[in-house]
């Protein structure tokens, strides 16, 4: 299975990274509607969706095909329904309720249910749309090829729900996982998924978070230690991390100013 290199992208302040992640996405958006006619998107917390507000407004907006998307998330928290602590709720309110995506074309995870119950639907789903081939397979896996895989990498690495050393970091055959972290329950994607898929971007933003990103982007550590460090996409997929200067303080050579590297 072909792995490819990763790129590094470093960004004075969290504006400028904002914009060119929405260039990125939008380029990324433009290939897949050309290529395919659709274009595949999963979206996870934290700070991503706030970041991603710039695509909600012009010149941006009017440079998407909104009609081809298809929307679908990293992760959920499992809550009762309209908690404003949904990773869907968060995204509706603050991203797609102001861009024109077709409301069939959402894929969230079904809230008010048990968090096992809430698994086997959301895969469901996803084996669904696989099926119908609006989302491509991975040439080497029956896995999904989502076009573009966004993530948002926590203080502890984490990206998704997948958190250090938990034993979901394992899993082989399932798309989609229950984990349960710090008294709550969550649904993520698995790390066969996040591979699989063509373009994955993960977000780092903050001092609180410099530590985990130098560990990430150096030596190879235990698998599991930093869980962002796992993700290789493979079968050629790329793999851009977009940093800010405060999260990219710790790398060698970092001057707090835009860079690029592979």
């Amino acid at each position: 299975m072909e792995k490819s290199d990763k790129e590094v992208k470093v960004f004075h302040n969290t504006e400028q990274l904002s914009t060119a992640l929405a260039e990125y996405v939008i380029e990324n958006s433009d290939t897949a509607v050309k290529e395919r006619g659709a274009f595949s998107i999963v979206l996870s917390g934290g700070n991503l969706i706030h970041l991603m507000r710039k695509l909600t407004k012009p010149p941006y907006v009017r440079m998407v095909d909104w009609s081809k998307w298809h929307v679908f998330w990293a992760e959920e928290n499992i809550l009762p329904k309209k908690h404003p602590e949904s990773i869907y709720r968060q995204a509706k309110e603050a991203f797609i309720s102001k861009v024109p995506i077709k409301s069939a074309n959402i894929y969230s995870v079904r809230l008010g249910v048990s968090a096992e119950k809430a698994m086997e639907e959301y895969e469901f789903k996803i084996r669904q749309v696989v099926r119908s081939r609006t989302v491509a397979v991975s040439p080497s896996s029956d896995s999904p090829r989502f076009d573009l895989m966004l993530l948002m990498m926590g203080e502890d690495g984490h990206v998704a729900s997948l958190f250090p050393d938990h034993p979901v970091l394992s899993e082989e055959s399932q798309w989609v996982a229950c984990v349960a972290s710090e008294g709550k329950e969550s649904v993520t994607l698995t790390l066969p998924v996040i591979n699989s898929a063509a373009n994955v971007a993960i977000v780092a933003t903050g001092s609180d978070v410099a530590q985990s990103v130098s560990l990430a982007l150096g030596d190879p550590l235990p698998s599991g230690f930093i869980p962002a460090q796992m993700v290789s996409p493979r079968d050629g997929g790329n793999l851009v991390w977009f940093l800010d200067g405060s999260a990219a303080s710790l790398l060698p050579g970092n001057n707090g100013g835009e860079s690029s590297a592979t």
